[in-house]
């Protein structure tokens, strides 16, 4: 009986402020992870300026794909298959990766692979946790997204709850800026909170009243505001980390919340999390603690793949390479691409 081949896919993600590529063996095993980051450029402006992303990626996206290979040690000739984020992400950033795989694919006679971003970041706690599979509970947060999502099988979601305004990172992000911290917001907020009281401020928990899975966050980011402007108003000291780590609490019991209320009405009896803010310290352990509680076991990435990174993508665009999905050379950029649409 002939052994199994593996299958090696690169993997692109330029969906963002991140540049990056990897080469992922079967889904589960990174053999390179190249990340070229931004951030120190988009901080002068206080976030991400989606046209100098755009630009940057042009100019570091060779260079990666170079690295992530030379670090793999394999070249194009050992490779199965291309994956790439097509979306949903900034257009123009997204269009530099897509356009890169799309001339890898052709030159060197590849398979295209499509990957959603969303289910990237999904598929990154496959290669973190070689035992999970299919079916669970996800929590999505990131800067841009905030899903709570039952995984059915691979490539296969339903969507109990999103974000009806902010998601859960953009208010992260918003608060750092008004109560002076800068860019980019989450870890800043998170090691700043360390500092203060959770307790000394209530801001709201926001209901979504016609679906018990939505999430709203503009609420307690207009809080933040109203409280920092008549502390402005009365002359009262403006404690910094007290209100970072109110709003961090405020946050996460939300987030909490619905997820747990969800595995028990679904009765799904494991809970992974996903995207830039689940490498909150506070979110995670406050998660910890309820599934522990609960007696349900906790799957979470580390911090680097909880980031933008291009391992998340080849984990995705592994199995729905095996699901026999392929893009064509007409395969475009899709800035606000639903999860589940192919």
């Amino acid at each position: 009986m002939s052994e199994k081949k593996d299958i090696l896919i690169l993997a692109i993600e330029s969906s963002c402020d991140e540049t990056a590529a990897a080469v992922v063996k079967n889904g589960r095993e990174v053999l390179s992870n190249v990340i070229s980051s931004q951030i120190a450029l988009h901080t002068l402006y206080g976030g991400v300026v989606p046209e100098i992303a755009s630009r940057k990626h042009i100019e570091k996206i060779n260079y990666v794909i170079r690295e992530a290979l030379s670090q793999a040690k394999v070249g194009l000739d050992d490779l199965d298959a291309i994956g790439v984020t097509y979306g949903p992400g900034l257009v123009g950033a997204l269009l530099v990766g897509v356009a890169e795989a799309k001339a890898i694919s052709y030159a060197a006679g590849l398979p295209l692979v499509g990957v959603h971003h969303i289910e990237g970041h999904i598929s990154a706690n496959y290669i973190e946790h070689k035992d999970l599979e299919p079916p669970f509970l996800c929590l999505v947060v990131s800067g841009g997204h905030t899903h709570l999502v039952i995984v059915k099988d691979y490539g296969k979601y339903e969507i109990l709850g999103r974000t009806r305004d902010d998601a859960a990172g953009e208010a992260f992000d918003k608060v750092a800026r008004a109560i002076g911290l800068g860019y980019p917001g989450g870890p800043k907020i998170d090691r700043l909170a360390k500092e203060g009281n959770p307790d000394a401020i209530h801001f709201p928990r926001a209901k979504v009243g016609d679906s018990g899975y939505d999430f709203s966050f503009s609420g307690v980011k207009s809080a933040v505001l109203n409280h920092l402007n008549a502390c402005r108003m009365k002359g009262e000291p403006i404690v910094e980390a007290d209100i970072a780590a109110s709003f961090q609490k405020a946050v996460c019991d939300v987030l909490v919340e619905h997820t747990l209320h969800a595995a028990k009405e679904y009765k799904i009896d494991k809970v992974a999390m996903a995207g830039g803010v689940a490498s909150n310290s506070a979110l995670r352990a406050a998660m910890q603690a309820a599934c522990d509680r609960r007696k349900l076991p906790l799957y979470c990435p580390s911090p680097i793949l909880c980031t933008d990174n291009a391992a998340m993508i080849g984990a995705a665009a592994y199995y729905e390479f095996m699901a026999g999905k392929r893009a064509g050379l007409d395969l475009n950029a899709v800035p606000n691409l639903p999860l589940g649409e192919r």
